[in-house]
């Protein structure tokens, strides 16, 4: 009787969206970017089933992105992503041939970066665990998610090294330890290890694990090496399981305190935690580290997207000197 009533009620064409992007061990920030957009692009067209369009609707809601709300290339392209993993996975048909789209233009910029002064005097202007993490994304080129999610097991100290798993691309890769930050990382998780022991105390479930180790290893959650080096103050609802744990911090607050670091720095450049990673490349090869090296640290998969930051070093000019100067 219970096969026949989930037969006659399947899972609603969100729900199943869900299923499928879980099945496929996507994170819950790609889960939350699929579904708005699905959702998005079927309220577009009067809440029609995707089943009853095709190329000639999708192509008309991506025209519309791009004409009349004017989203970057990069939105355009999520929202595209994500109807073409709808039609891929959920409703199995053939999308056909999207033509005429009009595409959003991507714009060519050059990073913001910040001066190795400007850089001191807004990690100055931070305090406590958000200076921490702040110097960390300076300091080893993370980016802020990448940071977020670090593990207790992803820092060698005896290495002085940390390991970043899942990068960008779902990539690994590994960056240096600042001998500068080797101290401070170890006082912060000494004290993170206390809260730990207070969290077995009073039996809160373990920390989310990766893919499907949870199932593999069902204990690991509750293991020291898999917490977070940044977790949050309070426990709150995993939004995929349901089940109270302790998550890593939020980035909002992170945000938020470089910003109000940048104000009172009188940093009048716009200042953010990417900016960060921006001002550890060309701070390197200011230095005079080679491109690859660089290309490595910062988990690029080509050296051509490691090559803007030559536009922004310091002596200008994409590094060249001027035969005038000499």
């Amino acid at each position: 009787m219970a096969i026949k009533t989930a037969i006659a009620n399947p899972p609603k064409l969100l729900d199943q969206v869900r299923i499928e992007i879980r099945l496929r061990h996507l994170s819950y920030r790609t889960e939350q970017a699929y579904v708005h957009w699905i959702r998005r692009f079927i309220l577009f067209h009067g809440k029609r089933h995707p089943r009853e369009m095709g190329a000639v609707e999708v192509s008309a809601f991506l025209t519309h992105l791009a004409v009349e709300r004017t989203v970057s290339a990069s939105t355009q392209n999520q929202a595209l992503n994500a109807i073409v993993f709808l039609y891929r996975h959920v409703v199995k048909a053939d999308i056909g041939d999207i033509e005429n789209i009009v595409r959003a233009k991507r714009p060519v910029r050059v990073p913001e970066v910040l001066s190795k002064e400007e850089t001191r005097r807004v990690l100055d202007a931070m305090t406590g665990t958000p200076q921490l993490m702040a110097r960390l994304l300076y300091g080893t080129g993370l980016r802020l998610m990448e940071c977020l999610r670090l593990r207790v097991k992803d820092i060698d100290f005896d290495r002085n090294e940390i390991t970043v798993r899942g990068g960008k691309g779902g990539k690994d890769r590994r960056t240096m330890l600042p001998a500068s930050l080797k101290q401070p990382l170890e006082d912060h998780v000494r004290r993170v290890r206390l809260l730990y022991e207070e969290d077995r105390r009073n039996r809160v479930a373990g920390v989310v694990l990766p893919d499907a180790l949870e199932i593999k290893y069902p204990n690991a959650g509750i293991e020291w090496p898999w917490q977070w080096v940044f977790p949050a103050r309070g426990l709150s609802r995993d939004p995929r399981s349901g089940i109270f744990r302790r998550h890593h911090t939020v980035p909002d607050g992170l945000q938020r305190a470089v910003k109000a670091a940048a104000g009172l720095a009188n940093v009048s450049k716009r200042a953010n935690c990417h900016v960060f990673r921006h001002s550890f490349a060309t701070h390197l090869l200011e230095s005079g580290y080679d491109i690859r090296t660089v290309q490595e640290l910062l988990g690029h998969s080509h050296v051509a997207t490691t090559m803007v930051y030559t536009h922004v070093l310091k002596r200008g000019g994409l590094g060249v000197r001027s035969p005038l100067d000499s």
